[in-house]
């Protein structure tokens, strides 16, 4: 089964908003990354609009070929803005405001009736949904009983753990366990081109949203060249280089 990249490109807004300019312009980037071979592009729109703003938001339905993949908390603002825009995806995520970046995977176990009263509306729309999680097998059946489409596992712990092997596990054994449930399964957090590739071998996995270190590498690569980049390693594990 073919591997998607999906490019996430909060973090080119993040530079835009660090000055206040209209640049460097993520809609920019995204039709770059397409172009570079990107099957679809993923957004964060926060809470607290630290990158992504409400008006790319808007640019991007209307300008991205591939997937369109929204991440919001789960929340009636956030969900006023999906049912507005209309993504292809939308991934609800955990979100704090102390936080720099995502941290740990949502709780669905425990929030079935919340989460369900935002999940609904948006498939009623038409609109697919992802919930982000630990590669727990609680949070995974949780996340099936909702009746969401996919899943994607939080690869965090891989990326920064001193014991990778063990996180490693857990991210086929979740991968396993959330593709015999029916979801269909995309991780992300933390991937860059020098540990993505035994997550790109994990067969059940299907997607990957990569962006920071994208952007990152940008710095020295150009964005098109980072793109190629993560999709040659991506590639190289698949199919087990």
């Amino acid at each position: 089964m073919s591997l998607a990249l999906h490019v996430n490109v909060d973090h080119v807004a993040t530079l835009r908003q660090a000055r206040g300019t209209r640049y460097p312009d993520p809609v920019e980037a995204a039709l770059q990354a397409e172009r570079a071979g990107a099957d679809g592009i993923t957004v964060h729109l926060r809470e607290d609009r630290r990158h992504i703003q409400e008006r790319d938001v808007r640019v991007l339905r209307e300008v991205v070929r591939g997937t369109y993949n929204l991440e919001m908390a789960a929340s009636d603002d956030g969900l006023r803005i999906a049912l507005a825009v209309r993504p292809d995806h939308v991934t609800l995520v955990p979100e704090r405001r102390e936080e720099r970046t995502t941290e740990g995977g949502l709780e669905v176990a425990g929030a079935r009736a919340s989460l369900a009263k935002v999940i609904a509306p948006l498939q009623a729309a038409g609109i697919k949904v992802s919930l982000f999680i630990a590669p727990d097998l609680a949070q995974i059946d949780a996340s099936a009983a909702l009746g969401v489409e996919q899943v994607e596992l939080h690869t965090g712990e891989y990326a920064e753990a001193a014991l990778r092997a063990h996180a490693l596990e857990a991210l086929r054994s979740g991968a396993a366990h959330a593709h015999a449930a029916g979801l269909r399964v995309a991780a992300g957090h933390g991937l860059n081109v020098a540990n993505v590739a035994a997550i790109a071998a994990i067969d059940a996995v299907v997607e990957l949203n990569i962006g920071h270190a994208i952007v990152a590498d940008a710095v020295f690569e150009g964005f098109a060249g980072a793109v190629r980049a993560m999709r040659e390693a991506m590639d190289r594990g698949r199919a087990g280089l």
